[in-house]
């Protein structure tokens, strides 16, 4: 049996990564050296739990090493090439897929092509897109309707991959384990569009541990149309406020918001998807979704058109504030770009005094969409004062109580939210509820991620997107 108190490694992972400055530490070389000595000094852990969470920081070290061309190189032992990553070679995990080309095919070129670019650019055991033979799925039951497509559970018999075994020159399955099954719908008959989305949906996986992961894509021999092949996350976004609004702090809020981040990597940005991340912002400062009294129809839409905003929540820091208010603004052009609003969350995040607010509901929203309505506006101070959260029975009772510096660095309380956000490339090993985006999307496009995104709300699932 094991001595190793998870908790209580998970606990000092994570202060060692709240401790460091962005100021200070800010490059992958210089934070994983600081959160080593924050590791190694740490009393809380035993000599045998220093070694375990070194061993996860070093492992995200060779990730990010590897991912960005930076670092001290190694010469490996086998292939004699200068790697990166200390734990396994790059180079040795992307011949020995190249070597296996021959021995598997989707049935489509396109998407084998695909596949193959993905593994010639793993930068990790774990991060290695595959096609997946149908046969090793099990147990696959319908799950729901996301969005166009359809949503299964199933049980994937080998798993991913975890570890590169270099004695051996051969990399380790995780074994059984429990996936998502999410349908590409007319993928034979559409035109290269849904493969440009999946493309981008595997290449950001592939290297972006803030991404849910795709593990790969399958087909049932029956069908003519794919499926994604992802990992099944146990709770989504709106559940977890719902459940745990009494616990959160403005710190472990604000952690959850990444889309931006993600966004950055795309390169471009479209200003709905700036849109989207506001209203994110006032769900997770309030727990409800955004409406929730008003039905989501036509007159809701020009409402919204014509200016109208959820109330800022009693309480929330004004820095929070101008940022989501920023983010809604009718004006596209006047809403901030994906660099700057990420660099804004995170200074929120760094700073000292935020309050936390209690706040609990249990909501669930649709959706709906909107294309022909007259130029959008933004609304008024007097026009706010009866908007949907002033006039909600829900709010009546809501007592919103104040407690400061709960966002200071060094926390005693690491929430659960915290430590899922932080803990997304080893959740295999510490299993904790997260979120995830892929069981009910708002996306205009079928298969993944619209480029136009006009939507009244966000989607009832989202990424985990902050790594270790």
């Amino acid at each position: 049996m094991s001595n190793i108190r998870d908790d209580v490694v998970w606990a000092a992972l994570n202060r060692s990564r709240v401790l460091f400055d962005y100021n200070i530490h800010n490059d992958i070389h210089k934070q994983f050296e600081f959160r080593k000595q924050v590791l190694l000094s740490d009393k809380s852990l035993t000599k045998d739990e220093k070694d375990h969470a070194i061993r996860f920081l070093n492992e995200t070290y060779d990730r990010e090493k590897v991912r960005d061309n930076s670092g001290k190189r190694r010469i490996c032992e086998n292939c004699n090439q200068k790697c990166f990553a200390t734990l396994f070679c790059e180079y040795c995990i992307r011949n020995h897929l190249k070597e296996n080309f021959s021995n598997w095919s989707s049935g489509n070129d396109n998407i084998d092509n695909l596949i193959q670019k993905c593994q010639m650019e793993a930068i990790e055991p774990k991060r290695i897109i595959e096609y997946i033979p149908y046969n090793k799925l099990q147990n696959i039951k319908y799950l729901t309707k996301g969005g166009f497509s359809e949503i299964y559970t199933a049980i994937w018999t080998d798993g991913y991959y975890i570890k590169w075994d270099s004695k051996e020159k051969q990399l380790e399955r995780l074994g059984t384990q429990e996936v998502i099954l999410k349908k590409l719908e007319n993928v034979e008959n559409a035109n290269l569009s849904w493969f440009e989305e999946t493309r981008s949906h595997l290449s950001i996986s592939n290297k972006w541990s803030r991404i849910v992961e795709c593990y790969g894509i399958t087909r049932k021999p029956s069908e003519r149309n794919y499926m994604l092949v992802l990992n099944e996350m146990e709770m989504n976004l709106r559940e977890y406020l719902q459940q745990n609004h009494y616990q959160l702090t403005w710190k472990e809020r604000i952690q959850i918001i990444h889309a931006p981040e993600v966004i950055t990597r795309k390169q471009t940005t479209k200003a709905s998807d700036i849109y989207s991340v506001g209203m994110l912002m006032w769900e997770i400062s309030s727990g409800y979704p955004p409406f929730i009294d008003y039905e989501h129809d036509y007159y809701l839409a020009t409402k919204i058109v014509n200016g109208m905003r959820p109330r800022i929540v009693p309480g929330t820091p004004l820095e929070y504030r101008n940022l989501m208010v920023q983010c809604w603004d009718a004006d596209p052009s006047k809403r901030p770009d994906a660099s700057t609003l990420w660099n804004k969350i995170l200074k929120i995040y760094k700073l000292n005094e935020p309050d936390q607010l209690e706040i609990h509901g249990s909501f669930t929203s649709k959706v709906y969409q909107f294309e022909i309505f007259s130029e959008p506006k933004n609304e008024t101070e007097e026009e706010q004062k009866y908007d949907d959260f002033n006039k909600s029975n829900i709010w009546k009772n809501h007592n919103a109580s104040i407690i400061s510096n709960v966002f200071k660095v060094v926390n005693a309380k690491l929430s659960k939210i915290l430590e899922r956000n932080l803990k997304n490339d080893v959740q295999n090993d510490y299993k904790v509820a997260t979120m995830s985006q892929h069981t009910n999307e708002i996306h205009n496009n079928p298969n993944l991620h619209s480029e136009e995104q006009n939507k009244l709300e966000i989607p009832d699932k989202i990424d985990n997107i902050d790594n270790i």
